[in-house]
């Protein structure tokens, strides 16, 4: 059987099938002799999973609680008592004036950036292509396939800041920034997958002024940020406003496999959500939103995501970046400034093999990895640095990963000490 051009690019060698295949046979294998640094999957925080067991607990218990986990289909737009307990929460903490009405749970936050990128880019009805704007590179790897239209992303290649002690930053480059007319929206993530940048509040600023004046949204992808799970190691607070569009998961706290993402959004953007939700699935789940509906509700999520979720990763990020500085000394590596996530972005400069090599020669040594040629889409103009990266993620087992980082560190000698003439 043929399949269409959508069956064909859906089932293409993208960097996200990729990604996910490798895990997957990883976990049929039992994973014993793979150490698993490459995709984002959050690592156990013990005193949280235990939060949720026992609200599991009490679900199971109540027949009334356990019938809307298990036995009706939602509204469009997802539970309403943990839509209005989210509303309530951020109108609370931070002051966004949102109701009920602007907010959509969808199926993970990756069918959510489906839904958004072909709300607002490809073909319009006067004839006009739109594109989504990418206004730093590198950028998350699950972007790249989302579009229902090739090419539907532009990007900018990002400044880059030297900093002390082998790091370096991205910036968003303004002045090569371009926002024309063929452009249905700018996104950005927050904490940035894979690097762990965090977009200062003046670029964000920014950003949503360009989107504003050009009456387009501005998308922050923050399933990493704030206000929660709050993997943030560096001073920012979280924006929003009519012409922005929040994108949160619960992913991040702990829960990947009850896929809920959240969409916090103007509410024709969110009506509009909801009519999609019916199309593609009728409804949202409603695991995660039962599950941590009392959770949001009573705030507690705040004090989970500050006082539990950000200092774990943080001591994860200092001895993943301890284990680096060991390890790498005297390879020509610099480190992105890890200000959030849970991913190490490294820089071999002059790297004599591609990142893919890298990655292939690692996986052979029982280490996953992502190549960092993969987190470029919409970018049209050639570039060495992008097949100088890898991504690490720190998020598993400490030990793991200090032994994962000192075999990165000898594939690494031994590609640089092949090219010496």
């Amino acid at each position: 059987m043929e399949f269409s051009r959508f069956g064909r690019k859906m089932t293409s060698n993208a960097g996200i099938l990729s990604l996910m295949d490798d895990l997957g046979k990883a976990l049929l294998s039992g994973g014993e002799n793979m150490i698993m640094m490459g995709g984002g999957n959050p690592g156990v925080v013990p005193e949280f999973r235990e939060t949720v067991q026992q609200r599991l607990r009490t679900i199971c218990d109540d027949s009334r609680l356990f019938h809307q986990l298990t036995g009706v289909y939602g509204p469009l737009c997802g539970d309403h008592g943990f839509v209005e307990g989210l509303a309530s929460l951020l109108n609370r903490e931070h002051g966004w004036d949102v109701g009920p009405e602007n907010i959509c749970l969808t199926n993970g936050s990756q069918t959510a950036f489906f839904y958004l990128f072909n709300l607002f880019g490809g073909l319009y009805e006067d004839g006009l292509r739109k594109k989504i704007c990418l206004p730093l590179a590198p950028e998350y790897i699950g972007y790249a396939d989302l579009g229902l239209e090739e090419e539907l992303f532009v990007t900018t290649r990002p400044r880059i800041e030297y900093l002390d002690d082998g790091m370096f930053k991205y910036r968003v480059d303004f002045d090569e920034l371009a926002i024309g007319d063929d452009i249905g929206a700018i996104c950005v993530s927050r904490p940035t997958n894979p690097t762990g940048n965090v977009v200062t509040d003046r670029e964000v600023e920014k950003l949503s002024k360009l989107a504003e004046e050009k009456n387009i949204p501005l998308i922050i992808d923050s399933a990493y940020g704030l206000p929660f799970p709050c993997m943030v190691y560096t001073d920012a607070r979280p924006l929003w406003n009519k012409n922005t569009i929040v994108c949160l998961s619960l992913s991040k706290l702990g829960l990947p496999a009850i896929r809920t993402g959240i969409v916090v959004a103007d509410e024709n953007v969110v009506k509009a959500l909801g009519s999609m939700n019916a199309i593609m699935s009728l409804t949202p789940t409603s695991v995660g939103a039962t599950l941590m509906r009392e959770i949001v509700k009573s705030g507690e999520i705040g004090k989970i995501s500050h006082d539990l979720i950000q200092p774990f990763y943080k001591r994860k990020m200092e001895n993943a970046l301890g284990a680096v500085r060991e390890q790498f000394a005297g390879i020509p590596c610099r480190i992105h400034k890890p200000e959030g996530a849970m991913f190490l972005w490294l820089w071999f400069e002059d790297l004599p093999i591609s990142s893919l090599e890298l990655y292939e020669r690692l996986k052979k040594r029982g280490v996953l990895v992502v190549s960092g040629h993969y987190f470029f889409p919409g970018l049209r103009s050639a570039w060495k640095h992008k097949d100088e990266c890898l991504r690490v993620t720190y998020a598993q087992d400490d030990d793991a990963i200090r032994r994962g980082i000192a075999i990165i560190a000898e594939e690494v000698k031994k590609a640089y000490s092949t090219s010496t003439p």
